[in-house]
């Protein structure tokens, strides 16, 4: 039965593949840079009209500093039945006016432009994968729902209550951030991702004069570097990047205060936590020093649970169909998976395949998007894989 509807899938999109295309255009042309909140605007106007037209409802919600998210859900759904969440985002890293240098462009079976692969043509995949089920009249034993924000290259902190509402009774979450690598692998599971900022008091003195005065605290924080670098752990996978460092007041002056931002990747929670442990425990080596230290694990690191790892099977099966063979991997970066697989079972990687994501070559496999589409329409018919869930009543 999977292999038929694979194969009507597959029929259905090969016919829509010059109106997907279509579409990612527009939503590429309409560049939407996370800073700028206005710039959203046109790129969610597309998107409510193509779920609007899958019989979908949407309701936008505007951010306080952001362009907040779009929220979509039937227009009709069993009441009780399970739901599963569709979630992506419509912002990118790239400023207005990129695509005078980054003009969408299509060339042997590539489409590039600024977001095209992180991570517009994943929406444009979430949209034909739910227009098929809905023109096909193949109905889903989960209800899908959307969620589309546009803060996630900034960290997702004002629609993360939102997403988390939505993780918390979801049966499952489908995240269509761009495949991993040329061959497409899935993100079966992501690193966690933190920033802390670790501030140094020394004593300041005439540099001339009085140098034995002075306690630097440039050279205090030579020492603290090196015990962040220590924390690095290659082999399991734990990074303790110094990437800025700033200090002093005066080339005469001996520095009262320097300071270091880390960014610290882990790939389980008990590594986050011990990796926090140590680095808030860190000593100066001079009495005269102090040490304060800001900051956390802000995404949670995604891990392969026994949750995951049913929707990763799931996932296998629905490939299967479609003759394809998928592999799972591990990603460096956070994304919105990180917060939604504390909560429910959470696949990544289902976005499109290509690369360059955040670079200027960045493009999509045009032709890839068919079979991405139907595997993510597969998915959605598939039944519950968390069966004692249920939408609370209101």
């Amino acid at each position: 039965m999977a292999t038929h509807q694979a194969n009507i899938l597959v029929s259905y999109l090969q016919e829509q593949q010059s109106a997907m295309i279509h579409l990612l255009k527009e939503i590429v042309a309409a560049e939407s840079p996370s800073t700028i909140k206005a710039a959203q605007d046109q790129t969610f106007k597309l998107l409510s009209q193509a779920l609007t037209h899958n019989g979908y409802q949407t309701n936008r919600m505007v951010g306080q500093n952001t362009g907040g998210y779009l929220y979509a859900r039937p227009n009709s759904r069993k009441r009780y039945q399970p739901i599963q969440l569709l979630l992506g985002h419509c912002d990118t890293v790239w400023p207005l006016n990129t695509l005078q240098d980054m003009p969408v462009h299509i060339q042997e079976e590539k489409m590039s432009g600024p977001g095209v692969y992180d991570m517009k043509a994943g929406l444009v995949q979430l949209i034909f994968a739910l227009q098929a089920l809905f023109d096909l009249s193949m109905e889903c034993r989960v209800t899908p729902v959307v969620l589309i924000n546009s803060d996630e290259e900034i960290g997702s902190h004002e629609s993360t209550p939102m997403i988390r509402r939505l993780a918390r009774i979801a049966d499952r979450a489908l995240i269509l951030e761009p495949s991993l690598g040329l061959s497409g692998k899935l993100k079966t599971s992501r690193k966690g991702v933190g920033r802390f900022t670790i501030i140094v008091h020394g004593k300041a003195a005439h540099a001339g004069l009085d140098p034995t005065k002075g306690v630097s605290a440039i050279v205090a924080l030579s020492h603290t570097i090196q015990e962040l670098f220590k924390m690095n752990d290659p082999a399991r996978g734990i990074s303790v990047n110094v990437g800025m460092i700033e200090g002093g007041i005066r080339p005469n002056v001996v520095a009262p205060e320097s300071r270091a931002v880390v960014d610290v990747r882990v790939p389980t929670q008990k590594d986050a936590e011990r990796i926090t442990r140590k680095i808030k425990n860190l000593k100066p080596v001079h009495p005269e020093v102090t040490i304060e230290v800001e900051g956390y694990i802000g995404r949670p690191p995604m891990e392969l649970t026994p949750r995951n790892l049913l929707l990763w099977n799931m996932a296998q099966s629905a490939g299967n169909a479609l003759g394809i063979e998928l592999e799972g991997a591990m990603a460096g970066g956070g994304s919105d998976a990180n917060t939604t697989s504390q909560y429910t079972a959470t696949l990544d990687g289902l976005g499109a395949i290509g690369d360059g994501a955040h670079a200027k070559h960045e493009f999509v496999y045009i032709d890839k998007m068919i079979e991405r589409t139907a595997l993510l329409a597969l998915i959605l018919l598939g039944e519950p894989i968390q069966k004692e869930r249920k939408i609370p009543k209101k």
